[in-house]
């Protein structure tokens, strides 16, 4: 079992976002069993958040559910416990490392590096166009199921 963890800022929009799109992904190959999925944030400033309302609304569009998703914070042990860890952005990674102790298995990366664009995923919270980030996740996700 692959076991993957997706970490923005603050586990309410990206993150999640993506964890609930290769959660679908992997369901509609009929590979969910291969897959650990989850999320978490690199802060504190929302922990036991749900799901951003309008990330909510994004995912609600193309027929996925996020009940129940509760914001938390990436802790070191899950580097242990996660055979991927993949932020959202570099300001995300260069947390990740930190938090995690630095990256000696090599398992931290970035969503868009699985695609043929590689870098940031814009932060909603901020840019407002969810549009983009769904299609930014979207595309990594598409790509990281067809990697492994």
């Amino acid at each position: 079992m692959i076991k993957v963890l997706f970490i923005c800022h603050g586990n309410i929009c990206r993150s999640p976002m993506a964890e609930f799109v290769m959660k679908d992904l992997a369901e509609k190959a009929g590979r969910a069993g291969e897959f650990c999925i989850a999320s978490a944030a690199t802060s504190t400033e929302e922990i036991g958040s749900p799901v951003y309302p309008p990330a909510r609304r994004k995912l609600a569009e193309h027929g996925i559910v996020c009940d129940g998703h509760s914001a938390r914070q990436l802790v070191r042990a899950d580097y242990e416990v996660y055979d991927l860890l993949i932020g959202m952005d570099s300001t995300n990674l260069r947390n990740m490392r930190c938090i995690c102790g630095g990256d000696p298995e090599g398992k931290l990366h970035l969503l868009l590096d699985f695609t043929a664009r590689p870098g940031d995923v814009d932060d909603p919270w901020y840019t407002r166009d969810f549009e983009a980030t769904w299609q930014d996740v979207l595309a990594g996700c598409s790509a990281l199921l067809e990697q492994f």
